[in-house]
């Protein structure tokens, strides 16, 4: 039986590279993004039926919509990839002290990093209580930043992505009775169009400051996370529940 697998965020960077991945296992993949590109990016997955939807994840309404779109065009969904996220500043600009953070600021990036993984997660929840799947499968994604207090990023973020370091244990340790497992990625810094964008440059190694912090001398590509997604869903990895996977290059080691 193919499985289906939402991946919001898949529009591009992490989450379309894992839609890659995913397809070419087999899966069934709906891709779910703000932006409309991700139903264009669908149509160019390996295999067929891969859709795209547009889902805002800050908001309750638009993620029960994109559940619902996706199910009566797919099936039920046995996996999901939640990566939509965002950083709230730029990293070519100073970081913003705790004490000049605006609250609009900070509600805007909690809206979507920490709100946005609870909205997906109970969701899949709710519909996995009611419509139990084979091998049901939540994947997170935080950040190093989270682990580390950061070195570039702001509170905002720091704070928003341990949060979902937090959810990601609480929902395996309620859910692992319906059969799904719940993990969470922390990645250091990875070449996407988030990076580039913060960077306010195309970034690539060049475009990193801090290089001389990660052991294997350069960042890492959105296909090194996919791969680790791709693993976390696998049937294979029915024993991995509520861990945290570092794909950081060395960056933090425990």
């Amino acid at each position: 039986m193919t499985r289906i697998a939402l991946i919001t965020g898949g529009a591009g960077g992490i989450g379309l590279a894992t839609a890659r991945r995913f397809a070419e296992a087999g899966m069934t993949v709906a891709l779910a993004d703000l932006d409309s590109d991700a139903c264009v990016a669908a149509a160019k997955l390996s295999g067929s039926k891969h859709i795209g939807v547009r889902i805002d994840v800050s908001d309750g309404q638009s993620v029960v919509s994109a559940f619902d779109e996706v199910e009566r065009r797919l099936g039920p969904i046995a996996v999901l990839a939640h990566f939509a996220g965002v950083l709230g500043q730029r990293l070519d600009q100073p970081r913003p002290g705790i004490d000049e953070y605006d609250l609009e600021s900070w509600e805007h990036v909690f809206a979507i990093n920490a709100r946005g993984a609870f909205l997906v997660i109970r969701e899949m929840a709710r519909r996995r209580k009611a419509t139990p799947v084979p091998h049901g499968r939540i994947v997170t994604i935080s950040s190093a930043a989270a682990q580390l207090g950061g070195y570039q990023a702001n509170a905002a973020y720091i704070a928003s992505k341990g949060a979902v370091l937090s959810l990601t244990k609480g929902a395996a340790r309620e859910l692992a009775q319906y059969g799904i497992t719940v993990n969470a990625i922390a990645p250091g810094p990875i070449d996407t169009p988030m990076l580039h964008a913060a960077r306010g440059q195309s970034a690539g190694d060049e475009g990193f400051s801090r290089l001389s912090m990660l052991p294997v001398g350069r960042i890492g590509r959105p296909e090194e996370v996919a791969a680790a997604a791709a693993y976390l869903v696998s049937e294979e990895a029915a024993f991995v529940t509520g861990a945290t996977l570092d794909v950081n290059g060395g960056l933090r080691m425990q």
